[in-house]
Parts: C-alpha cells; structure tokens; sequence
C-alpha cells in the first residue's frame, strides 16, 4: 500500500468559545492525520475568531505569520475587577462609574470617563 501524502498548507478556523487553541490544533491533527501542525497566536479559551493553523511543511512560515497585524474586538465591563484579570474570574471589587461626558472626536462619539 502507498504511503498516503501529507497535507501542506493553511487551515483556518473559526475558534468556538470554551475551545483552547491546542484542543483545535490536535482535533486537526486527528482529523488530517499529521502531526505537523502549529497555529499563528493562542487565542484565550473564552475566545472567539479566526485561528490560523499551518499544516505539514508550510509549517515553517510559522515565524512571518507573527509579525502580521491582528485585529481585536472586545467588550468591556468598567467598574468591575475580577482575580483572574478576565471574564472567568470572581469580581473582587466594583466601582461606581463618573458620568461620561461625551466629546466628539473625527466624526465619532467618544465617552471620557
């Protein structure tokens, strides 16, 4: 029987919540059959977006793939801070916000607290 041939190349995953970056990389290791497999930046299991995995050889244009801009898009609850500096954590202590006031700034509203 022939050797069957490794796969080379760029998956991209669109990362679930509750999911580590490594539970993805070794589901695609089972799935491709190849151990060769590394991704572009771990995102946090609470999480969610694009995870760029490389496969097989193209795994050694892993060291370009960081320097490459990201983009985040966040949710933010000010007033509270948890143990854990993150969602998962218990909130340890809570402040009452200052009134915002709302100055523009290039066309857009901006709160300054």
């Amino acid at each position: 029987m022939a050797p069957r041939p490794t796969p080379d190349g760029l998956l991209l995953v669109d990362k679930p919540a509750g999911v580590t970056s490594h539970d993805v990389v070794n589901a695609a290791r089972r799935a491709l059959g190849e151990k060769r497999i590394g991704h572009g930046g771990t995102l946090d299991p609470f999480a969610t977006g694009l995870l760029v995995l490389l496969v097989g050889r193209a795994t050694r244009l892993l060291r370009w793939l960081h320097d490459e801009p990201k983009v985040y898009d966040a949710t933010v609850r000010f007033g509270a801070e948890t143990d854990t500096e993150d969602l998962d954590g218990q909130v340890t202590r809570e402040a009452p916000l200052p009134s915002p006031q709302i100055t523009p700034l290039s066309g857009s509203l901006v709160y300054m607290l």
